[in-house]
């Protein structure tokens, strides 16, 4: 940043010369402010001597009033600026370019949420197929948003015990947890079972547990691998059960996984479902039972 002011801050020392060295204050604008591609920096004579960054507090200079300051008007900018070149109590206004995130812009081009404030998804978040959700391992700060999908199981793939927080948001919303830890498959030194694999999709399967959420720790590789094995009852292609594994895997995608998904004899799963309760998708109609 200091690179891309310092032809200004020059341009404004030669007016200034007889005065201390100048100061930036760089101003933090908000998720809420206006979507301008540039935002202001105060530019005022500090005794700072040697003429450093200052990382002290700030002035707001954008705020919603009418007022010199808090208006962005362009000819109340200039009068500012010529006021700051000649008069050593006041302050200058740069206008440099705001970092923009574009993975908050909306299809317009206008810095939008996902989600309301209060809402916060865990990492990985998605929906698998009707009534069926996979993330990362919840954190407290999501359970506002888990509550609002009104789920009623959690089926999990970690080897350690369930923490006492999530245990609480367990029972205060009456949500069933199945566990069936799993390490996760670090080739080559560990297979995934598949009596678990198996046990897990025939909870999947029952629509008395719906809605329920799939998770491991970064919901990636085991809830990966347990997404893939039920892609292949849903007749999925391998290429595009790979496909979708390594979208939520990335940049960490493991051979073994993808090999245990692709050796995965779906026939033993559907040995332990129960085809009367399983849900109303047309693709696994015909393979129930076989």
């Amino acid at each position: 940043m200091l690179t891309g002011l310092r032809p200004r801050l020059e341009f404004i020392q030669s007016f200034d010369y007889k005065y201390k060295p100048v100061s930036i204050h760089t101003l933090a604008l908000s998720s809420s402010s206006s979507s301008n591609t540039t935002m202001p920096i105060a530019v005022s004579n500090a005794s700072n001597p040697n003429g450093d960054v200052s990382t002290g507090s700030t002035t707001d200079h954008v705020s919603g009033g009418s007022g010199a300051q808090g208006s962005n008007n362009d000819n109340n900018s200039n009068i500012n600026n010529n006021q700051a070149l000649n008069n050593p109590s006041c302050t200058a206004m740069v206008s440099v370019p705001r970092h923009i995130n574009m993975d908050t812009m909306d299809i317009n081009g206008r810095e939008s949420s996902s989600y309301p404030e209060d809402l916060c998804p865990p990492d990985n978040f998605n929906m698998v197929s009707t009534w069926i959700y996979r993330s990362s391992f919840p954190k407290k700060k999501n359970f506002s948003f888990l509550k609002k999908l009104g789920l009623k199981s959690i089926l999990t793939l970690i080897l350690e015990d369930y923490p006492d927080q999530n245990v609480k948001f367990l029972k205060e919303n009456d949500i069933t947890l199945f566990q069936f830890g799993i390490a996760g498959n670090k080739e080559p030194f560990v297979q995934i079972p598949d009596d678990k694999i198996c046990a897990a999709l025939a909870v999947l399967l029952d629509r008395r547990n719906h809605p329920i959420l799939i998770h491991c720790n970064k919901g990636k590789h085991r809830t990966g691998c347990l997404i893939g094995c039920l892609r292949k009852l849903q007749q999925w292609s391998h290429t595009s059960i790979f496909d979708e594994y390594r979208r939520f895997s990335h940049p960490k995608s493991r051979s073994m996984d993808q090999q245990f998904i692709e050796l995965f004899d779906g026939r033993e799963a559907w040995k332990v479902i129960d085809p009367k309760w399983i849900p109303d998708w047309k693709t696994l109609g015909h393979h129930a039972g076989h």
